[in-house]
């Protein structure tokens, strides 16, 4: 039985995921093997495909199981946050930024991986629902006019800042689009 999601993972499959994700985010996807993975987890190859069938199945689960545990940090913190709340956001983004040092692991990972790899629609997804949050925490803030399309513009300030954290590995970018963003909301709340 192969392990494609991340829920009930035994515990190789959980060794395989947490070594995978180390390599591949320090590495990259492609010059990461099954077999380093495996020597990584301290298991076989068999193992591995017995878990989780290919690489191109690991890759998918390692970006499901790295959307769901920042997704349950940036909920905490967004849920957590005064007002505005998409610029708790940006804060979850600028943690995440400063404990890392190879950019966003879905960016990198899409910059890699050819259409059609399952990685690719966990990474499409993980973007959707990432710009979905943005322009839900947006509409909680602002009139219905404009709402959308501020939510939007926020959105990509967001992802110009964690794209180029990936090119410079500094966060200025990102806290710039913070600032950015909480002079936009300011304005639109006016």
């Amino acid at each position: 039985m192969t392990e494609t999601s991340t829920g009930g993972l035994t515990p190789g499959g959980v060794r395989i995921l947490e070594a995978s994700g180390r390599l591949f985010y320090a590495r990259g996807i492609h010059a990461v093997g099954v077999e380093a993975i495996a020597a990584e987890a301290g298991m076989t190859k068999r193992t591995l495909y017995d878990r989780f069938g290919s690489k191109e199945a690991l890759v998918a689960a390692y970006l499901r199981r790295h959307h769901e545990q920042w997704w349950a940090r940036m909920r905490e913190r967004v849920d957590s946050a005064p007002g505005p709340k998409v610029l708790a956001l940006f804060d979850a983004y600028l943690a995440a930024a400063e404990e890392s040092h190879y950019g966003c692991p879905f960016l990198n990972a899409a910059a890699e991986l050819r259409n059609g790899h399952l990685g690719l629609r966990v990474v499409a997804d993980h973007k959707r629902q990432v710009r979905e949050e943005v322009c839900r925490l947006i509409e909680a803030e602002v009139s219905a006019q404009g709402a959308a399309q501020l939510g939007e513009h926020v959105f990509l300030l967001l992802e110009g800042g964690i794209a180029h954290r990936g090119i410079d590995t500094g966060v200025d970018h990102l806290r710039a689009a913070r600032t950015l963003a909480e002079r936009l909301v300011a304005d639109a709340v006016r």
